[in-house]
């Protein structure tokens, strides 16, 4: 590219590359970055602490609401398993030595006789049936006794009557069998449990504000770097691009860039956490249930990477149609009195439609692809459920584990598959993100106009003279087309000088050339004395009074339009000049004067906004003026008014006049007439017409019907 420098651009082509280039970007905002990663954890680790105290809260209400199977096993073996009666009459420490007192009980082993049990001595009752601690309540020799005469009238293979015989039961063997919520447990660990979830649905919060001051604060940034990369870029640069891409890339890729960062950056930490803290605690909790879960989620994965693989090529060529498509409806609306006047909405709608469905095709490929991450995931997290509910069964019915277990590992395995579906999510955002980023990045990375930086010189508007040399200048816009191809010519100070010729022989590209818009290729342009090349663009523009054919108004007041960048000009410079284009009527005519504000809607005709153009231009205390087609939008009557405006404007400076009409350049100093970029005639207009040569020709078929 020409005017261009700097190494060549870096532009990244590849997802990954262009995710790390954004990091780069928000690199600056590190420590908010940090702080919105760390507490994303945070919330993450309070989540995946939460189903281990919700599980030790569903034991405790669980075994308070049933029968507690295990104590009451242990109470009836030890009472249908007492001590073996025949070890009494040979246990010296009891001194039995009367069999015939104590043979009522002892020779009736097979049944319990609870009268004639009752009348052993308490050291022999106690040895039989010793008193033992469950759940720190002790169950006496008493009550055993008591739950023994019981049971001798219960069908004990009858669990129904074996629970309803409980309830006439001593209170010490009811209290660790019967149901019992231990309340103090329960506001506990429902406490814990309340005040985890709180605390991570906070720092969740925090995240989210966090990150979206980061990519609204990013986003702020790329689009000052854009807007600051557009003023160094040279015009070939716009050349060569679509408007409308130009400010897609400013405008939707930066906006997706933003969102996406907002939606996925945090969403992916606390995601990984979730996912990565959820494998650890199923771990720790059983082994068995978590392969059960990663092997039904495996599939996912595969699938997963198998559809980014896939769909990143359509995110890039999403972004890349929206860009065509806004620049046809830039181009359009720009110019829609033309496309009415010659019946052309049939062709633009048609170009429209081929756009439009770009977008479609790319937008639903995309979309197809990675929106098939949800269900997919969706039903990985569902086959989990079943697996982790067949393997839990199997282990509960073993007695490996608890049911608090199982209602943990259920949320375990949630806590394991949701990540899976918002990395998924995440990634899929990332993608835009990426293709976005990627464009955005191709125009910062476009290289610039050449760094002035170390250009001294400088001339100043009071020790301007007036004089300028074309020296055997070239310059082409590629290497393929050169336009100019040895200009060469002198401008002295005062002069007016004009410079005609066809369309395409190279006249405005002159022009930009001598106000350093494009560098020549070779030669030199020398300004009183200087080439333009120890000369910055900054100094050469404060030189030069330029009114362009184009007419170029803001929305704003009439006064600010003229007087635009230049802060000193006062109302009356403002109202003489527009007296002497012309404009005095028209400003009489708006309710407010110079102060009326005027938008792209208002009714000014073309004419009206060239008068004011060249107003703008009249005020500029420049030694230097440039005219290009500058009375091409007005008149004939208001073109003589300007005419002799622009006479008054021109003396003691020298001009440069591109004009087609010849009339308009008959008192001319001198006259360049060009051709394929090259001078071929140059004279007075009297000459020129003497010559009968080229600008004869030219004048003469202005007047040929």
């Amino acid at each position: 590219m020409r005017g261009a420098r700097g190494k060549a651009p870096e532009k990244s082509k590849d997802f990954f590359g262009s995710i790390k280039r954004i990091f780069k970007e928000i690199d600056r905002y590190r420590l908010l970055m940090l702080i919105s990663l760390l507490l994303a954890a945070l919330s993450s680790v309070m989540s995946i602490v939460s189903p281990g105290m919700l599980s030790k809260l569903t034991d405790t209400i669980s075994s308070g609401i049933g029968v507690n199977s295990t104590n009451m096993t242990t109470i009836v073996t030890k009472i249908n398993n007492p001590i073996d009666n025949s070890k009494i009459l040979f246990d010296e420490s009891l001194l039995i030595y009367d069999r015939t007192e104590y043979g009522e009980y002892l020779d009736n082993n097979t049944t319990f006789n609870y009268e004639a049990f009752k009348r052993l001595p308490n050291s022999i009752k106690e040895y039989i049936y010793p008193s033992f601690e469950i759940d720190g309540v002790v169950i006496t020799t008493d009550d055993q006794i008591e739950l023994k005469k019981i049971f001798e009238t219960v069908d004990q293979t009858n669990s129904e009557a074996m629970l309803k015989a409980f309830d006439s039961a001593p209170e010490s063997v009811k209290k660790v069998i019967l149901p019992t919520i231990d309340f103090k447990k329960v506001l506990t660990y429902g406490s814990i449990l309340i005040m985890l979830l709180i605390v991570s649905a906070f720092f969740n919060y925090l995240t989210s504000i966090i990150t979206a001051i980061v990519s609204n604060k990013s986003a702020r940034d790329l689009r000052n770097r854009i807007s600051y990369k557009i003023n160094k870029l040279p015009l070939v640069y716009f050349d060569n691009n679509q408007v409308g891409d130009v400010l897609s890339r400013v405008t939707n890729d930066v906006d997706t860039v933003a969102q996406s960062l907002n939606n996925s950056l945090a969403t992916l930490v606390s995601s990984l956490t979730l996912f990565i803290g959820a494998i650890i605690m199923m771990f720790a909790t059983n082994v068995l249930m978590t392969l059960a879960a990663i092997f039904s989620t495996i599939i996912g994965f595969v699938f997963m990477i198998i559809i980014l693989g896939k769909s990143q090529k359509y995110f890039i060529q999403r972004q890349e149609e929206l860009g065509k498509l806004n620049s046809h409806i830039e181009e359009v609306y720009s110019g829609l009195l033309v496309v009415k006047a010659y019946n052309g909405k049939e062709t633009s709608d048609k170009e429209f439609d081929e756009l439009n469905e770009g977008v479609y095709k790319a937008n639903m490929m995309s979309q197809f692809l990675s929106g098939l991450m949800q269900p997919l995931m969706g039903f990985v997290g569902n086959f989990g459920y079943v697996a982790v509910c067949i393997v839990g069964a199997l282990l509960t019915l073993k007695g490996s584990i608890s049911f608090g277990v199982i209602v943990a590992f259920m949320i375990y395995v949630r806590l394991f598959t949701n990540p899976l579906s918002q990395i998924a999510q995440a990634f899929t955002s990332l993608q835009s993100t990426a293709a976005a980023g990627e464009r955005v990045f191709e125009l910062l990375d476009e290289n610039e106009m050449d760094d002035e930086s170390n250009i001294k010189n400088k001339l100043a508007l009071k020790n301007a003279k007036g004089n300028i040399e074309f020296k055997n200048v070239k310059f082409g816009y590629t290497d393929d087309k050169v336009i100019i191809k040895d200009f060469s010519a002198s401008a002295k100070p005062g002069s007016k000088i004009a410079i005609v010729g066809p369309t395409g022989a190279g006249k405005t590209t002159i022009v930009n050339l001598l106000m350093k818009f494009y560098n020549i290729d070779e030669g030199d342009i020398i300004i009183d004395g200087i080439s333009i090349k120890d000369l910055s663009r900054e100094n050469i523009h404060n030189l030069f009074t330029m009114v362009l054919q184009d007419t170029w108004l803001f929305n704003g007041t009439i006064k600010d339009n003229i007087r635009f960048n230049r802060e000193k000009i006062t109302d009356e410079e403002i109202n003489k000049v527009l007296d002497t284009v012309g404009l005095k009527h028209f400003i009489a005519t708006l309710s407010n004067g110079i102060d009326t504000e005027i938008t792209e809607n208002d009714s000014i005709s073309s004419g009206q906004k060239q008068l004011l153009t060249i107003a703008r231009g009249m005020l500029e205390d420049a030694p230097f003026l440039i005219l290009d087609e500058a009375t091409s939008n007005v008149d004939t009557r208001t073109e003589e008014l300007v005419q002799q405006a622009m006479d008054k404007l021109m003396v003691g400076r020298t001009s440069f006049i591109i004009a087609h009409r010849l009339s308009t350049i008959k008192n001319a100093d001198l006259i360049l007439v060009m051709d394929e970029g090259n001078i071929v005639e140059m004279g007075t207009h009297n000459e020129l017409l003497k010559q009968k040569g080229f600008y004869a020709n030219l004048y003469n078929s202005q007047f040929k019907l």
